[in-house]
């Protein structure tokens, strides 16, 4: 898709991966619109039942590219934001601006996204993996809200993200200290889904076995937790019955019964 991401599809699974590797996949200008474009065009293709995000190389993503820092030292404050904005709190895309859509998007994806992390994971490249469904981490990864050591606070919708995940005590300290913890904390602390030796090929089983799966049912699945967190109980109950409503009795509904009764491969479609 660019010079920063790779995309191949195959069996309804895109397999995207950050391919910077010679600055082990941070995140500069052309790596952020990488990110903005790549998820708009998923976004727009049916045939995509899941999604596994990863970084190609010795690293998911070493956060900003070091230059950005640079220019913070200088006094300069486009430095502080992705394509040179002078001010963060201007919505450009939605509910977010620019730099939060790199990760917000995958989020906002309709099918789920797993994350295979691995080597480093640092503040913005930390932020991109916690916008995945589930996160897939190698237990010697190192990790880290890194954006204290720079004097900054978490501006890539991870503040929005990691209340749900992790205790609040420990959140508080990881932020307010940078600290860097492992892959294997990093599933006690609640950011890590579970831990692999072969994060890739752990999260490529998982969504295999998603894409296997009723991709009416996946979508509304998706689009039922996200709307959780804004939802009150009683929304919530009538949003499972309506979407319920939708999938029985539906063409590819149909097709998972009767695949499961006659224990065969279910063939769906995606319209």
């Amino acid at each position: 898709m660019s010079d920063r991401i790779q995309v191949t599809k195959k069996d309804g699974v895109a397999d995207v991966k950050l391919v910077r590797t010679d600055k082990m996949n941070a995140l500069d200008d052309a790596m952020f619109e990488a990110l903005l474009s790549t998820t708009e065009e998923l976004a727009k293709d049916r045939s995509v039942r899941c999604v596994v995000l990863s970084g190609e190389g010795r690293a998911f993503c070493a956060g900003l590219d070091m230059g950005n820092f640079g220019k913070m030292a200088e006094g300069n404050k486009e430095g502080s934001s992705p394509g040179g904005r002078q001010g963060l709190a201007p919505r450009t895309h939605g509910i977010a601006n620019r730099a939060q859509q790199a990760v917000w998007g995958w989020r906002e994806l309709p099918v789920p996204v797993i994350a295979a992390v691995h080597g480093v994971a640092f503040g913005g490249g930390f932020q991109v993996m916690l916008g995945a469904d589930m996160r897939v981490v190698h237990p010697d990864t190192k990790l880290s809200i890194m954006e204290i050591k720079w004097g900054l606070v978490p501006d890539m919708a991870g503040t929005a993200i990691m209340g749900n995940l992790c205790r609040d005590d420990r959140l508080r300290e990881l932020t307010y200290t940078g600290r860097i913890f492992s892959g294997a904390e990093a599933q006690d602390y609640g950011f890590a889904t579970e831990v692999s030796d072969t994060p890739y090929e752990r999260a490529m089983e998982i969504a295999t076995q998603i894409a296997g799966k009723n991709p009416d049912a996946i979508r509304a699945n998706k689009e039922i937790f996200n709307n959780l967190p804004d939802m009150t109980d009683t929304e919530a109950l009538l949003q499972e019955s309506v979407f319920q409503d939708k999938l029985i009795g539906s063409k590819n509904q149909i097709e998972a019964v009767m695949a499961e009764l006659q224990r065969r491969p279910a063939e769906f479609t995606d319209s």
